[in-house]
């Protein structure tokens, strides 16, 4: 590939006292992680609790980032449905508006789906979206669906929708299954979820990241992402995040960077993270990147 897919910035969802979304400060969020050197952002995926966006949400917001002149080739969407209807119209929507890629999830009710039922089902949601499939990035998170996407799996995808498949994110963790996916689809855009591996991963030939630490380090984050780049900070702050619901505690150091309370709001069933957690969070991070050795 001449040109690296770069960073992505999983764009966090900011909610205001009644739990609707709060489209101005998430809109300035957005504006400053592509001013940070965010190559685009991501919309509802994990760290934007996509899951709990609803339909008519998705078009407001969508429709409010493109009318603050956010080019669509800024934009990734976030999929995240069971059935191939809804999976078939949130992709469709997005993409008739002329997003850069969706970020496409298996569906995740049911458990232990085969690899034929997992093609066959991204193979409905291909067929249903017609002559508007394109740039589908699939998405591994096994630790949140419990479906992992099997190397094999990706193969047969490639190989059955050639422009469609265009990637993978890879937020496994596992590094041996992002090696072996790294050896077997290196052509494609492979993405690194786990910040602890992006910068090997990188090296190896991976295109870059979607990632939430990149809401409150970006410019240390697109070094890993771009350049490949060893960041011990990044790596180390990792577990500090991990020892909480990972998508609350990247709401908590937004708040902290950011100095706005906005952020630290989730909607049910997520929960806020305590006070007490929100100092150990902001301490450790103050230790890492604040400190004068840093």
């Amino acid at each position: 590939m001449s040109r690296k897919f770069g960073l992505s910035v999983a764009l966090t969802t900011p909610f205001d006292t009644n739990g609707d979304i709060a489209i101005g400060p998430m809109i300035k969020q957005a504006e400053l992680s592509l001013a940070s050197g965010c190559s685009s952002v991501t919309l509802f995926g994990t760290t934007g609790e996509g899951s709990s966006i609803g339909a008519q949400e998705r078009e407001q917001v969508l429709n409010a980032f493109l009318e603050a002149g956010i080019i669509p080739n800024h934009i990734i969407v976030g999929v995240m449905a069971n059935s191939v209807e809804d999976a078939a119209a949130q992709a469709g929507s997005a993409l008739t508006r002329g997003v850069r890629n969706i970020l496409l999830a298996p569906p995740f009710y049911f458990k232990n789906i085969s690899d034929k039922g997992l093609f066959a089902w991204f193979s409905a949601v291909f067929a249903r979206l017609g002559d508007k499939a394109r740039d589908i990035i699939v998405y591994n998170i096994p630790s949140i669906t419990m479906v992992p996407l099997s190397v094999a799996l990706i193969g047969r995808l490639r190989a059955a929708f050639p422009g469609i498949v265009t990637g993978v994110k890879d937020s496994s963790g596992d590094w041996p299954y992002t090696e072996a996916l790294l050896k077997a689809h290196g052509d494609l855009i492979i993405l690194i979820g786990d910040e602890r591996h992006l910068a090997r991963g990188v090296r190896l030939g991976g295109q870059g990241a979607i990632s939430g630490m990149a809401n409150f380090v970006p410019q240390e984050v697109r070094l890993m992402a771009e350049e490949g780049k060893d960041d011990p900070r990044v790596v180390d702050f990792v577990p500090e995040l991990l020892k909480f619901p990972v998508t609350a505690a990247v709401k908590v150091m937004v708040a902290h960077v950011s100095g706005d309370e906005i952020w630290l709001a989730v909607r049910p069933p997520l929960v806020s993270i305590s006070g007490e957690g929100q100092t150990h969070l902001a301490g450790a991070f103050n230790a890492l990147f604040r400190s004068k050795a840093a």
